[in-house]
């Protein structure tokens, strides 16, 4: 497919505790899928769990320990915000997939056939971030992008370490040494890039983007191959 776009959006940019943010950005976020659409270009979007996938399983934590159940919890939480951000870009007319794929061949076909799918999680172990990255392969998209609510990949975690500083550029290779390779999240966790994405990524020698999806002009930026305030990770 040529003009294809695949995107992971961090569950947190939803933000059901800041309405006010939320509406300025679901705004901009609609405007922009009607660009990229008008432009005949398709977009694929894998939207995170954020805070109903954390509820979910913290409901049953010291309950359930069998962390392939604690998934399926954390994949319906995604499900659920792939259904608001579909019925919402719907509810303007865009040619968005009726139904909300569960599996990246299904996502696949989707977009052969609509402008826009919308997507969740797929099966235990696998993230969102490891979808998008998969999807993005399955349809030859230029890269990956990953919006989440950090800027840039940083050389720490910059929640622990005062002197992490943020990458512009670097590699899979790069990028592996800092998050890891292939080892799944913890149920309900969360990293930069996940390291099952990662390595799906680096077995399909495909470049990542990563940048904060709060600000919608960035994203336009980096979807339309101009230079981002983000980490550009090539393969």
């Amino acid at each position: 497919m040529s003009g294809v776009h695949v995107v992971a959006l961090g569950g947190s940019l939803l933000r059901p505790e800041e309405a006010k943010q939320r509406t300025q950005w679901f705004g901009l976020l609609r405007q922009l899928v009607v660009h990229l659409e008008g432009n005949g270009r398709r977009l694929g979007l894998v939207v995170g769990g954020g805070l109903p996938a954390r509820e979910g399983i913290d409901l049953v934590k010291g309950m359930i320990d069998d962390r392939h159940r604690l998934d399926h919890i954390g994949i319906a939480g995604t499900r659920l915000n792939a259904t608001v951000l579909q019925q919402l870009l719907q509810a303007v007319g865009c040619d968005v997939a009726p139904e909300v794929p569960t599996s990246v061949e299904q996502a696949r076909y989707l977009m052969e056939q609509h402008h826009v799918v919308v997507m969740g999680g797929t099966v235990p172990g696998h993230t969102t971030d490891t979808v998008a990255v998969k999807l993005a392969a399955a349809v030859d998209a230029r890269h990956c992008i990953i919006a989440t609510n950090v800027a840039h990949v940083h050389s720490k975690d910059p929640r622990h370490h005062d002197d992490a500083e943020p990458i512009s550029t670097m590699t899979l290779d790069e990028l592996g040494a800092i998050t890891g390779v292939g080892v799944p999240l913890e149920p309900g966790a969360s990293a930069v890039v996940d390291p099952m994405a990662v390595a799906a990524a680096m077995e399909a020698g495909l470049d990542l983007a990563v940048l904060d999806g709060r600000e919608v002009a960035r994203l336009e930026a980096a979807l339309d191959g101009q230079p981002f305030e983000g980490t550009l990770i090539r393969a």
